[in-house]
């Protein structure tokens, strides 16, 4: 298990995937400890002061011009998380959850949430030993942070609620106990310092952009798979086109097109056959691939910012002000998850017209639904249909929610963000992405066969044999379904074989 340190401003969306998975081992470095401890200080000075400053000596919301006596700071910080305690629906899958509490942890880790280190270090001594929170995943709004899910997680820490561990589901205090820790008493200002954040919409949503930026690059390789079986031609990838319209994406994608389909035998084969260009879904793959990895960029830039941000209130300053603002506002990720969504519905959109075109005998000069004895096989007619129903789900779910907003708090809390919505659609869409390029692959595989003893490129032929080394050759219809599973679990597989393969 490797160690990483926490510090509040060099989390990646690779060290979030790799938490999620259990992998890593968290500590807080020595200059987060410092400045946790010098906001604590200032959150005791506050109080010993009796100074008016909201979440430290007032309710909260509304509640806010409510003055707390200091003999009832205690009772103030249980209320608040118990009564957060408001989430419904199925609990977050344990990778997502394991994201939710390192992202909490390296936001406290920044220094300016005033809470105290024993907390922070109990947080992560529960994740380090893999003791992980239930946390109902329905109940955000995404403004004041996600307070349902993040109360959840606070609760734990009081030895309240539910944990996993190994599997088993145990209570929260039986869970601290084999840490050696004691139910946490909030003191000022710690309820808030947990539950103000988007530590919820960013788990979900960073997991599924690592996933959707794998499936960008594999939507590339898949397609060139594609274009080589349908003897589509190379010209569409010429560096000089896509100088003259300079998308950083487009350019990225017309150069991995090259690359993937140089030498290949099965190209040459036809390069003087007199065809001009080919369909969209071939000769605009930099085009669109491109614009989608742009939104993808677009994205990752957003939610490292946000990874690594103070996003609760108010914030605690190394001067000793104590100021008020709106970071828990989950606006920038939920706008940044609805692009995405939408730029991966294209993405499926896309590969399904390929699809179309592979099991279309009209359009690809093969055998209909790519297998032998059509009418007694049916080859791959459902399996386009499939795929046409995951792009039909992903075009209903890439309506952004964000455009959304539901006022709460007594109208204190008049706009939201409906981030947790939007990071909901798109882990969603995500996986249906995956389940279309897997069709494509097998797909595209099959036709491929037709061409023997003819060859693709180096790089296509190695995507071929990492398929065909669970999914054999399609002579007469099978149990479909047991194919595209394996297709769907070895899209990582094909990945890394991209990242290994000579440029």
């Amino acid at each position: 298990m490797t160690t990483l340190e926490l510090n509040g401003q060099s989390l990646t969306l690779a060290d979030v995937t790799a938490i999620s998975a259990g992998g890593v081992r968290l500590q807080l470095a020595p200059q987060a400890v410092e400045a946790i401890k010098r906001s604590r200080a200032t959150v005791e000075e506050v109080v010993h002061a009796g100074r008016t400053v909201y979440g430290i000596t007032t309710g909260f919301g509304i509640f806010s011009e409510v003055t707390i006596s200091a003999d009832k700071v205690v009772v103030l910080q249980r209320n608040l998380i118990l009564s957060h305690c408001a989430g419904l629906g199925d609990p977050y899958p344990l990778p997502v959850t394991r994201a939710m509490m390192a992202l909490r942890a390296n936001a406290l880790a920044k220094g300016y949430s005033g809470i105290r280190l024993e907390v922070v270090e109990l947080l992560l001594a529960l994740l380090n030993a893999d003791i992980i929170p239930i946390i109902p995943s329905q109940g955000s709004v995404g403004a004041s942070g996600d307070l349902a899910p993040l109360a959840h997680l606070a609760a734990a820490l009081m030895g309240v609620g539910e944990v996993v561990v190994a599997g088993q589901r145990i209570s929260a205090l039986e869970g601290l106990k084999r840490v050696g820790g004691s139910p946490v008493v909030y003191q000022a200002k710690e309820g808030l310092a947990m539950i103000n954040g988007t530590q919820a919409i960013s788990a979900v949503a960073s997991l599924a952009l690592e996933r959707a930026t794998m499936l960008a690059e594999l939507a590339d390789a898949i397609a060139a798979m594609t274009l080589d079986a349908l003897k589509g031609t190379d010209s569409a990838f010429d560096a000089r086109i896509h100088a003259a319209r300079p998308h950083d994406g487009q350019g990225l994608v017309a150069g991995h097109m090259r690359e993937l389909l140089a030498g290949s035998a099965l190209r040459e084969s036809h390069r003087d056959c007199g065809k001009v260009q080919d369909a969209y879904s071939l000769r605009c793959i930099p085009q669109v691939h491109g614009a989608i990895r742009d939104a993808l960029a677009f994205t990752r830039r957003t939610f490292e910012i946000e990874i690594n941000s103070a996003t609760d209130n108010p914030l605690i300053f190394p001067e000793g002000d104590v100021l008020s603002g709106g970071n828990f506002h989950g606006a920038p990720v939920a706008l940044a998850c609805d692009i995405a969504a939408i730029a991966l519905c294209d993405l499926a959109s896309i590969s399904e017209r390929r699809i179309e075109r592979l099991v279309n005998p009209q359009l690809s000069g093969l055998p209909p639904f790519l297998v032998k004895e059509g009418g007694l096989n049916s080859g791959f007619m459902i399996a386009q249909v499939t795929a046409a129903a995951l792009v039909s789900e992903s075009k209903a779910l890439s309506h952004p929610a964000s455009v959304d907003s539901i006022p709460t708090s007594a109208n204190k809390e008049d706009h939201v963000s409906m981030g947790p919505t939007a990071a909901y659609k798109l882990a969603r869409i995500v996986e249906n992405v995956a389940g279309v390029l897997a069709v494509e692959l097998l797909c595209a595989a099959q036709a491929l066969d037709f061409h023997r003893p003819l060859r693709s490129s180096a790089t296509i032929e190695r995507m071929h044999e990492i398929l065909r080394s669970r999914v054999a050759f399609w002579e007469q219809d099978r149990y479909l379904h047991t194919d595209l599973v394996a297709a769907c679990e070895l899209l990582p597989a094909v990945h890394r074989a991209l990242r290994e393969s000579p440029k």
